[in-house]
């Protein structure tokens, strides 16, 4: 049996490698000149592999497609992916929140071990080759590239993984959409999702204040609250970055009209935060608001926070009147903004979107084109940040291999 993978990312690596075990005869194809692309640049550098996590936590952190996923993840687990890394040869190391990273905290070692087990097992991976179109035949498939070297070659079966199309430089420019509308699939309209959120509200002055133990919450058009998160936040020129920011893009990215609420001071009740406000009002009775509640935020914060709150930075403690006092401690607790969007996929983590799910089996193949495969961010699928979405990755990768291999 010959198989055709295309996209040589972190699923479409995996299959690869996991078909040739098997024996059967894979033909790899990647636009770039080398694999893992955007491997290189997941978690900063350091690549978060996966998450060494129960299957009730790895759920949970799915945002769509849970129930399509469930069996790829229990059938191929984060402990199966570790495995998999450690007898390739590379050590790994558990970090905060159980997220799994190389030891060398290099993801290059991790592209080094793709590449090598893909030689160890004979994939032959054709590089700098871009597959122009896909034709069913009723022996198989004919996949044309624009490389005269390896252009209408024969396959059995073939398997797209080219992504979504966040951080298109990678190479992720949704060629996979064009081919599954080719074979009459539907696809959902793809959202950036773990991306920056942009709000309405000027906070360029704000921009790189760095919070932690905050809680952002999400409030849609009708006024209920859709996600929250508490962790840390950091602000952009244009709006709200960091771990809570971009967790809440993911459940936002097809809502409008959302309202953002931050928290500074959760460990606080409004009453518990106007006591400590009184109490530093009292030892300070003679100077500017600004000096006293500095104590409370940092300073860029503080100037936005008194305005907000509509009351003078320089306006004596002794003169804040009551309601005055009683709007900061609101404005602090829930201080808001109006969401306009997400940065770009450029700057987006994942893609939200892709192949419907209604058109595949849960090993991937296709409904309307026996023989057809899409894996990994090419579907409708998405998780938080943590090792979840490369979980994803290798987990689909795995259950189109077995599918296939059984086939054979």
């Amino acid at each position: 049996m010959r198989v055709c993978v295309i996209g040589g990312g972190a699923a479409g690596a995996m299959n690869a490698i996991m078909l040739a075990r098997e024996g059967v005869s894979v033909t790899l194809i990647e636009k770039n000149e080398k694999i893992g692309k955007k491997l290189y640049i997941t978690g900063k550098g350091r690549c978060n592999l996966t998450n060494d996590c129960d299957s009730d936590t790895l759920f949970a952190h799915v945002v769509r497609g849970e129930k399509y996923l469930r069996s790829a993840l229990y059938s191929f687990t984060p402990r199966d992916t570790m495995s998999f890394f450690e007898a390739a040869g590379l050590p790994l190391v558990v970090e905060r929140g159980n997220r799994v990273f190389p030891a060398s905290q290099k993801s290059s070692d991790v592209i080094k071990a793709l590449v090598n087990e893909l030689k160890r097992c004979g994939v032959c991976v054709k590089y700098n080759c871009v597959v122009k179109d896909i034709n069913a035949t009723e022996q198989g498939f004919i996949i044309t590239t624009d490389n005269s070297v390896c252009e209408d070659i024969s396959f059995d079966k073939v398997v797209v993984a080219t992504g979504g199309i966040s951080y298109p430089s990678t190479g992720s420019t949704g060629d996979g959409y064009d081919f599954a509308k080719k074979f009459g699939h539907t696809v959902v309209e793809p959202k950036q999702a773990l991306a920056p959120i942009l709000v309405a509200e000027n906070v360029a002055p704000l921009q790189g204040i760095s919070l932690k133990n905050v809680r952002l919450d999400a409030v849609n058009a009708q006024g209920a609250v859709v996600a929250g998160k508490f962790g840390e936040l950091m602000f952009t020129n244009r709006g709200l970055s960091g771990p809570v920011a971009l967790t809440l893009s993911s459940y936002v990215n097809r809502l409008s009209g959302v309202k953002l609420s931050l928290d500074l001071k959760p460990s606080l009740d409004e009453k518990q935060l106007e006591n400590r406000m009184l109490r530093d009002f009292e030892e300070r009775k003679n100077q500017d608001v600004k000096n006293v509640t500095r104590a409370l935020l940092p300073e860029r914060l503080n100037t936005y926070v008194l305005r907000q709150a509509n009351i003078s930075e320089s306006k004596k403690v002794n003169s804040v009147t009551r309601e005055e006092r009683a709007r900061l401690v609101k404005t602090i607790k829930n201080l808001t903004f109006n969401m306009t969007g997400l940065a770009p996929f450029a700057e987006a983590v994942v893609t939200s979107g892709g192949v419907s799910l209604k058109d595949l089996a849960p090993s991937g193949e296709s409904k309307l084109q026996k023989g057809l495969y899409f894996i990994g961010e090419t579907v409708d699928v998405d998780a938080l940040t943590g090792g979840f979405n490369l979980q994803i990755a290798f987990s689909t990768a795995a259950a189109c291999a077995r599918d296939i291999i059984k086939r054979a």
